[in-house]
């Protein structure tokens, strides 16, 4: 499949929205998501513009990849967090090292099985590594099969790390930066 995997521009919040709108119409988004399409359909535009604007390209902190395929239409996406030693992350634990977060994963369903999210994964991980990260990590609910299995086939692996959220667990899956 011909596509272009590249970090989002601030001025694209319209797509952003919409890509992340459509991701949390999937099936499974409750398992993968921590917000709701009803909230995020309910946050104003400002919302969308600062959150796009912040994983830009040129952003330090995060950054989020789309792939595009030959018309333009986004197929996917992932966004990267970067969490520093001694920070707290989003689910309370401590960052005890520098390391890049993955979130936000999604591809719309006629994209999936053509090599994009390996292509997104590929984008993301060597932009981290670039960073200079020592590690990089994402967390996938136990209920969610399809996704652990595309994480562990592209090289993660379960680091023993889970969490518990609103009664389900969370396993941490890492690929150590060579």
């Amino acid at each position: 499949m011909n596509l272009l995997v590249r970090a989002v521009r601030a001025d694209e919040w319209r797509d952003v929205r919409e890509l992340r709108l459509a991701a949390l119409r999937d099936p499974v988004a409750h398992l993968a998501f921590l917000e709701t399409y009803q909230e995020a359909a309910a946050r104003p535009d400002s919302f969308w513009k600062e959150r796009t604007e912040g994983a830009a390209e040129g952003a330090r902190e995060r950054r989020q990849f789309v792939a595009e395929d030959q018309d333009g239409r986004w197929a996917g996406t992932v966004a990267v967090l970067m969490e520093e030693a001694g920070t707290r992350d989003f689910f309370g634990g401590t960052v005890e090292r520098r390391q890049a977060h993955l979130v936000g994963v999604f591809l719309r369903d006629e994209y999936r099985g053509k090599g994009v999210g390996e292509a997104l994964f590929a984008a993301a991980v060597e932009w981290a590594r670039g960073v200079g990260v020592e590690r990089v990590r994402l967390f996938v609910n136990e209920g969610n099969g399809r996704a652990a299995a595309f994480y562990r086939r592209i090289g993660f692996a379960g680091s023993g790390v889970v969490v518990e959220r609103d009664g389900t667990r969370e396993l941490e899956y890492e690929l150590t930066a060579a």
